[in-house]
C-alpha cells in the first residue's frame, strides 16, 4: 500500500474544486523569491502582484490557467465558492503565463477571515480560443472551475497547485 497521500486530496482541492486527475504537465508558480508548493503559506502582501507561472509542454500546445478561492468569504461558510482571481488562455507550452491572453485580470488574495486556499488550475486546450469564444464571467463570486472547463471543452486539469493565505495584521503589511 502506498504511503504517499496527495496534498491536493488532503487539502480538499480534489473534490471541492477539481476532480481527481493525473498531472501531465509541470507548472512552477512563484511570487518573487517564494516558490509555491501545495499547502504552503503566502502572505497577501507578497501575492499582491501576479505570480510568475512557468509551464512545461510543447510550444504547439496551448493552456488555460485559472486561479480561484474556494473558501470565500469564510472557510467555515464558503457561500461565494469559488471566487475567481484570474483567467489566462492560449498560453503556449514551454513558456510562462505572460505569453497568454488575459481574460480576467489578476486579483491578489484578500482573505477577510480565516485561512483561505488559493488554487491555480492548468488545463490543456484542444485548440486556440479566439476572442469572443471565452468571454469573461459576469462577476468573480460563484465561479465554478468544473463548469468553466466543461463549457470550454478543457477536460480534466493537467496541473494544479494551491497555497494558503490569511489576513495580515494591519501593522505587518508590506509597504508599497
Amino acid at each position: 500500500m502506498s504511503r504517499f497521500v496527495d496534498p491536493l486530496v488532503v487539502g480538499r482541492v480534489v473534490g471541492e474544486v477539481v476532480d481527481l486527475f493525473v498531472p501531465s504537465v509541470a507548472m512552477a508558480v512563484s511570487y518573487g523569491a517564494k516558490d509555491v508548493s501545495n499547502g504552503c503559506h503566502v502572505k497577501p502582501s507578497m501575492a499582491a502582484d501576479q505570480p510568475l507561472v512557468r509551464i512545461s509542454g510543447r510550444r504547439n500546445d496551448l493552456y488555460t490557467l485559472l486561479m480561484t478561492d474556494p473558501d470565500a468569504p469564510s472557510p467555515s461558510d464558503p457561500t461565494m465558492r469559488e471566487y475567481l482571481h484570474w483567467i489566462i488562455m492560449n498560453i503556449p507550452g514551454g513558456t510562462d503565463a505572460t505569453k497568454g491572453d488575459v481574460v480576467v485580470p489578476y486579483m491578489g488574495p484578500q482573505p477577510p477571515v480565516g485561512i483561505h486556499r488559493y488554487v491555480l488550475v492548468l488545463f490543456e486546450q484542444k485548440s486556440r480560443l479566439v476572442d469572443g469564444c471565452a468571454s469573461p464571467p459576469a462577476d468573480r463570486p460563484y465561479f465554478n472551475t468544473r463548469a468553466f472547463a466543461f463549457n470550454h471543452e478543457l477536460g480534466l486539469p493537467v496541473a494544479v497547485v494551491y497555497f494558503n493565505s490569511q489576513r495580515e495584521p494591519s501593522g505587518n503589511r508590506r509597504r508599497r
